[in-house]
């Protein structure tokens, strides 16, 4: 039995690869980090003209109909090069559209978001611990939803938000329309920049007549954001070897100590092996979804909680200058927090695990 990845898989991987070296070198991420928009249009047009906006959805709406594991391996290669853009939300806004939304409603709003013109996010958290469908508040009546919504991914460029409601339904909302208020955060990543949004009366259209629920949805949140963390502890890594290689004490790399060597191959050994979890939780929400959840609970505690020990060994490993805005590592680090806790910290879905356990 073949465990590995399809030519195809490679393929793909390899070419958004190509592209991030080419078009985001850490010259140019850097000057994205510092002007804080989280956002390149040039970048997000050219992923899109790729095919990544609509990687997921059905070739009938102008997708490429392609599987949540090639969503989980571009999300890797992102996470990798620590890319600006509104992929997250956006792929999790047509998730949300293919799991809840009737076919006249997925035939409407689908094929505007597959080129990446439009732009959707999601707003699903509540609060540090109102993050699960149970805890949502949001609520429409005669059409016109009230809520408010934090922590919600590049919602002042996007034109549509998913947003989810009491009881774990969606609703479908203008950005730009009348009674939705963003007000931006000051988050931790400036690749992926995050406002609180309050609904006052927003015109909403309840996505109605799937067969999905909202947890699935949290399951793919959970999913891309192990993936992403994964890539960019594979990153930092990569970073941490350049950089033994080239600094010198006492005369020599201290690549050549072993205090580093055991220190980046202790990265090493943590992460690597990580990998066959997100592969794994992205395979059973494509063909086991019995064991979906699970997977993706496990995948997200664990892979988001090493990528973050390996940021911590990172700066470490820089010394003094690993503290500092000048170091490139601060990038990185940032993005492995915002993954580490959206959607829930590591414990809460080791909770959630060991309740889908039976425990």
């Amino acid at each position: 039995m073949d465990f590995g990845l399809s030519e195809e898989q490679e393929m793909l991987q390899e070419t958004i690869r190509g592209f991030a070296q080419n078009e985001c070198p850490t010259t140019r991420l850097r000057e994205l980090f510092d002007a804080g928009e989280g956002h390149d249009p040039a970048l997000w047009s050219a992923l899109a003209e790729m095919g990544v906006a609509g990687l997921i959805v059905p070739e009938e709406y102008g997708g490429a109909g392609m599987e949540l594991l090639d969503l989980a391996l571009v999300a890797e290669v992102l996470g990798e090069f620590a890319i600006p853009g509104p992929f997250l939300g956006h792929a999790l806004a047509i998730r949300g559209v293919m799991l809840r939304g009737g076919k006249d409603q997925q035939a409407k709003i689908l094929p505007e978001l597959a080129g990446g013109e439009q732009i959707a996010t999601v707003a699903l958290q509540e609060g540090d611990a109102a993050w699960t469908p149970e805890s949502w508040t949001a609520r429409v009546r005669d059409g016109r939803l009230t809520g408010e919504k934090t922590i919600v991914s590049h919602a002042g460029l996007a034109d549509r938000i998913l947003v989810g409601l009491d009881g774990g339904g969606f609703a479908w909302v203008d950005a730009k329309g009348e009674g939705v208020v963003i007000e931006d955060l000051d988050g931790i990543d400036r690749t992926r920049p995050v406002s609180r949004v309050r609904f006052q009366g927003a015109p909403a259209e309840l996505l109605e007549g799937g067969d999905g629920n909202a947890w699935q949805l949290l399951d793919t949140a959970a999913l891309l954001l192990a993936a992403d963390a994964f890539g960019a502890a594979i990153k930092l890594i990569d970073i941490d070897v350049a950089y033994a290689m080239e600094r010198e004490q006492f005369g020599q790399p201290i690549a050549q100590f072993q205090a580093i060597k055991h220190t980046i191959a202790r990265m090493g050994t943590d992460i690597e092996p990580a990998r066959a979890l997100f592969w794994y939780a992205a395979h059973c929400q494509d063909a086991i979804p019995d064991e979906a959840s699970r997977a993706a609970s496990v995948a997200k505690a664990h892979i988001t909680d090493r990528a973050m020990n390996a940021a911590r060994e990172s700066v470490e490993l820089h010394g003094g200058y690993g503290f500092t805005w000048e170091c490139e590592v601060q990038m990185w680090f940032k993005r492995i927090m915002l993954d580490r806790s959206l959607f829930g910290t590591p414990d809460q879905w080791r909770e959630r695990t060991a309740v889908l356990g039976g425990y």
